[in-house]
């Protein structure tokens, strides 16, 4: 990426309480497939909203739990990028994410919230008491496992992610928006600003006057309310503007 705008610049240099808002766009640049392109091997012909209901896990949970363990392996294989690392360097900065890999972790960013759950947790699909057991690490993908029972209750223990139709986390939600709403700069990073109701959250801050600095290949459905977009990927925007705050 070139130079900076001017606007960028000055928006992190002011900047004292930051909220990062990622999605997909971001674990792109490692190399993680996307939610449809996980469809691989024994999925290439499956709708991944078959594997997220919990109606689907009711009827036959099996694949889906094979389904899921294999996307943790493609994330546990993938590195953190510049843009992962530069984001853990940048003090001021909170991050809220709606991807479900642990890359903004492991690249050293110690205050994250995840909006949609984690690949890298799992709880009873009843009691959602959280599973500390092992669960199989695989090397290739399964048609199907057999998910393992909770201690608890006795029954299937599921992964600890936001299938379609299920609330956020209460927890995690109020965190996002309290963050949004105390930022002085907002930075939305490769997300396309269409799955709801986390891409509402951006409003917030639009609505409270709070400067937004968009970062993305392309347009989005939030470019509109950015005062500044930054064309190009997370790893190539993001160590400038941490580098420009510094």
């Amino acid at each position: 990426m070139g130079n900076l705008d001017e606007r960028a610049l000055g928006l992190v240099t002011a900047a004292t309480r930051v909220e990062v808002f990622t999605g997909a766009g971001m674990s792109a640049d490692s190399g993680i497939p996307t939610y449809r392109d996980a469809r691989t091997g024994v999925w290439e012909n499956v709708d991944p909203q078959a594997m997220a209901s919990i109606d689907a896990w009711a009827k036959d949970p099996e694949p889906i739990w094979a389904w899921y363990l294999w996307r943790r392996t493609l994330a546990a294989r993938a590195d953190p990028h510049a843009g992962h690392r530069a984001l853990s360097d940048w003090e001021a900065a909170h991050v809220t994410t709606q991807n479900i890999d642990d890359l903004h972790e492991r690249a050293g960013s110690g205050d994250v919230t995840h909006l949609h759950g984690s690949l890298f947790e799992f709880r009873c699909s009843i009691c959602a008491r959280p599973w500390r057991g092992e669960v199989p690490h695989l090397e290739e993908p399964v048609e199907r496992l057999t998910p393992p029972s909770c201690p608890l209750c006795g029954n299937l223990v599921r992964p600890g992610v936001v299938w379609f139709g299920e609330p956020l986390p209460a927890g995690e939600w109020q965190a996002a928006e309290r963050a949004m709403r105390e930022a002085d700069l907002v930075v939305v990073v490769g997300t396309s600003g269409v799955v709801q109701p986390a891409a509402s959250l951006p409003l917030i801050a639009h609505e409270l006057g709070t400067p937004i600095i968009e970062v993305s290949p392309q347009a989005t459905e939030l470019t509109r309310f950015a005062e500044v977009f930054c064309e190009g990927t997370a790893a190539e925007v993001l160590p400038a503007l941490v580098d420009a705050a510094r």
